[in-house]
């Protein structure tokens, strides 16, 4: 499962998609929306994504780390508008041990951040901005 949600994420469709005998070790990954960034102060974030490239760059993400570590992996993104608290992204990697699997949900978080096209405004009280990586690239309001 490699998809682009515009409701709230659920984790148990993840953990359905690796779970499988050989697995000793399943880990997950929830990314969070948090209050600030960057020193500012964040009401809630908005996300937007050309779903069938992200989608797409998801299960190539995925066939990576599956080849690189033989792990079974999982990934929801969600788009639209989110609050402070909510899950912006879900991550399931089941494996044989643990090392494999921890080391296969970072590549992934990692890969997700540097390649999929899904694109983050943060509003905040004094402007909105649209974020790339861990800078701001431009203010939209003020």
């Amino acid at each position: 499962m490699f998809e682009v949600w515009d409701k709230p994420l659920e984790i148990q469709p993840l953990l359905d998609c690796v779970s499988h005998p050989g697995a000793g070790a399943v880990v997950t990954f929830h990314g969070v929306v948090r209050n600030n960034s960057r020193g500012r102060e964040v009401d809630h974030l908005e996300y937007e994504a050309y779903r069938p490239m992200a989608e797409r760059v998801l299960w190539q993400i995925g066939d990576e780390a599956r080849e690189q570590w033989g792990v079974e992996i999982a990934i929801l993104h969600r788009v639209g508008c989110l609050d402070i608290g909510e899950a912006s992204v879900l991550i399931a990697v089941s494996a044989p041990h643990r090392h494999e699997a921890f080391e296969a949900c970072e590549y992934a978080m990692d890969r997700i951040k540097e390649a999929v096209p899904i694109w983050k405004k943060e509003v905040t009280p004094t402007g909105d901005w649209w974020v790339e990586g861990a800078s701001a690239i431009n203010a939209v309001s003020e």
